[in-house]
Order: C-alpha cells, then sequence, then structure tokens
C-alpha cells in the first residue's frame, strides 16, 4: 500500500514539474530559447534537451526497456543544433514522457535496475525516480532563472507564469533588495 501511494506521488511530482519545465519555452522566438545565458552556455532548450536524453536512459536503458528513437551523444544534449528545432525536442521530450510514464507504470517501486556510468551501480525504480527528480528540480530552477533572464516572467508553471506581477512592481521589489544589499556591503 505505501509502495503504491509513494509511487503515485512521485510520479504525479515528476508530471508536474515536467510540464513546468516545458512551459518555460512558451511565448519565447527561437533565438530566446537556444541563446546561452551563461558562461557555459546554459540555454532552455538545451536544459529540454538535456532531460529528454537523460529521463530516457533512467527509465529505459537502466531498467532494460531501451527508448527506441537515437538519443544524441553525450556532450550534444545541452543545446539544439541549427537543424533540431524546438518542435522537434519538444515531442521527443513527451514520447519520452511516455515511454518514462509506462516504466514506472509496469514495474514496482522495488523493481531492480543497473546504471552503468554510477560508482554503485545497482538499484531500484525507488532509487531512480528520486534521483531523476532531484535532478529534473534543479535544472527547472537553472530554466527559471533563465527565463526571468530573458523577460522577467517567473513563475513555477505556465499557470503562474501568467499571473506575473507588473513591471513596477517587480522592479521595485528588486530595488529594494538592492538597497539592502548596499547597505549590508557598508
Amino acid at each position: 500500500m505505501i509502495d503504491d501511494d509513494a509511487k503515485a506521488y512521485l510520479h504525479d511530482e515528476l508530471r508536474w514539474i515536467r510540464e513546468a519545465l516545458l512551459a518555460k519555452l512558451d511565448g519565447l522566438g527561437e533565438h530566446d530559447v537556444r541563446r546561452p545565458l551563461t558562461a557555459t552556455g546554459t540555454n532552455l532548450l538545451g536544459l529540454v534537451k538535456h532531460l529528454s536524453t537523460w529521463e530516457a536512459r533512467y527509465f529505459g536503458e537502466v531498467f532494460g526497456r531501451p527508448f527506441p528513437e537515437a538519443l544524441p551523444e553525450r556532450g550534444t544534449d545541452l543545446w539544439a543544433t541549427e537543424d533540431e528545432t524546438r518542435a522537434e525536442i519538444a515531442g521527443r521530450y513527451r514520447r519520452v514522457w511516455a515511454h518514462t510514464d509506462a516504466t514506472i507504470g509496469e514495474l514496482a517501486l522495488h523493481a531492480p535496475g543497473h546504471v552503468p556510468w554510477w560508482p554503485s551501480p545497482d538499484v531500484t525504480l525507488f532509487k531512480v525516480l528520486v534521483t531523476f527528480l532531484t535532478e529534473i528540480n534543479r535544472h527547472a530552477g537553472h530554466a527559471d532563472i533563465l527565463r526571468e533572464q530573458l523577460d522577467g516572467t517567473t513563475g513555477l508553471d505556465a499557470e503562474a507564469m501568467a499571473r506575473e506581477p507588473d513591471a513596477v512592481a517587480r522592479e521595485a521589489r528588486r530595488a529594494e533588495i538592492e538597497r539592502v544589499a548596499e547597505a549590508a556591503r557598508r
């Protein structure tokens, strides 16, 4: 019983954060979703491509259920090439979701898996779910910051992003925080 409740909860959290991450692309042009906004080149579409690649590996290869499509080579999964479209990357991500959802649905939390790139490679579905939720939430936080840098939009999901405070209120808050930071420096 507890396993079923835990699995349902973790799976629901995964579904929610996937949608929240993908929503960060909404309303942005091709250049903005691809723009490198950090010194390492981090960008929104690259985060989506990266997470789709690793979700496919963790919930596919690890449990002997490989994702049926070719995945990007390691090192090329954090950015979109000129030939890859947003629709292709987002579409693959949604197909990965369906594949992952089937894996989660068909396996018990204690089902064994093998992560060859981990130092302790023998795992369970529970461990992979918790680990991947940590990873996707970490990258969703990156996406939050990137989106805010691009157009000031914040929020945890599409619904929250639609309820943005106005620019005047946002700037007043930023100015107050800057004032406090300056006061602390003195």
